[in-house]
């Protein structure tokens, strides 16, 4: 008799979601953005949101909470209602590297349901546009010369910002000063202010910088020279063998939140990937489209983090 009545009861729950799932969405969706407004992930949220939005027929508000690196955005989602009405837009940060840098995180970024990726990019050495090196070589010399001298912003513990600068500290025995912000717009003001001397930051936010001489781009950490920049050097040609730091943009569902939403929240992002109004917008930013099942994301972070996390571990780094 019990075992008929926890049959109908899982029977019933069953019957009771399915309309959500069939008629999902049939209101409006949150997406929680890891960092202040202004910035990298929060310009991809919004652009890939406005077509999302056509796609599945309702409007997406944007709520940005920057802190604690994209913890206080992830601990905000992770105990949201699973269906798929609030979502979290993040860098790295609170997916990849939280659980190795907090001591005890208020969620489990192993059970967030990646979506999709939005958008990849790499990162460049960005300084303020009076900092006293012009050229990578020089850089390198002021920075090991004075140690403890210059500092550097990043968007927050645990960014790629963060673990790039202080990777670059290791391995070139510099000391630079760590100044962290609750994201990638109040971190450049202060370096375009000149509170800040530096920052290994994304290449689309540092470009437009660069292009108008408010902050001057010394190096890109990718394997080869960027096209749009074929003068600036890569920290590989400064005797930085591999350094390579990149980013990426991502969307992410609360645990549990059932296969059926996920797949039309994925949909919506690949169909809005697609729209030449966005592959348009990303061009002008110089990012690279991501997209992919939400499989090709888990895999992604689950890279990430083994990557990163060797880097935490191998630097004995703690959030402050």
């Amino acid at each position: 008799m019990r075992r008929t009545i926890t049959l109908l009861a899982a029977f019933a729950a069953l019957l009771a979601n399915a309309p959500a799932r069939a008629d999902f969405p049939n209101k409006p969706i949150k997406v929680v953005v890891t960092a202040a407004a202004g910035g990298g992930v929060d310009t991809v949220t919004r652009i890939v949101t406005e077509h999302m939005r056509t796609v599945l027929g309702q409007p997406f508000i944007v709520e940005n909470r920057g802190g604690a690196g994209g913890n206080l955005a992830a601990e905000f989602v992770f105990v949201a209602d699973p269906d798929g009405y609030t979502l979290m837009a993040s860098h790295p940060g609170p997916l990849v590297t939280s659980a190795a840098l907090y001591k005890k995180p208020n969620f489990d970024a192993a059970r967030f349901e990646p979506v999709a990726i939005m958008s990849f990019l790499p990162n460049v050495l960005l300084v303020r546009n009076d900092f006293p090196a012009k050229t990578l070589a020089e850089f390198m010399t002021q920075v090991k010369t004075n140690p403890g001298k210059f500092s550097y912003a990043s968007h927050g513990h645990g960014t790629t910002s963060h673990l790039t600068a202080e990777l670059f500290n290791r391995l070139t025995g510099a000391k630079l000063v760590h100044v962290p912000y609750k994201g990638t717009s109040p971190a450049l003001n202060d370096l375009i202010a000149g509170h800040v001397d530096l920052s290994f930051m994304q290449f689309e936010a540092s470009l437009r910088l660069h292009q108008a001489g408010k902050a001057r781009i010394l190096a890109v950490c990718t394997e080869q020279r960027l096209g749009v920049l074929p003068d600036i050097p890569t920290m590989n040609e400064a005797g930085l063998k591999d350094f390579i730091s990149d980013a990426w943009n991502a969307l992410s569902a609360p645990p549990k939140t059932p296969a059926p939403i996920i797949a039309r929240l994925n949909a919506a992002v690949n169909a809005a990937l697609k729209t030449p109004e966005v592959q348009d917008k990303y061009a002008k930013l110089n990012l690279t489209p991501g997209g992919g099942t939400p499989q090709d994301m888990a895999r992604i972070v689950k890279a990430d983090t083994e990557r990163w996390g060797a880097v935490i571990a191998a630097l004995g780094l703690k959030a402050e």
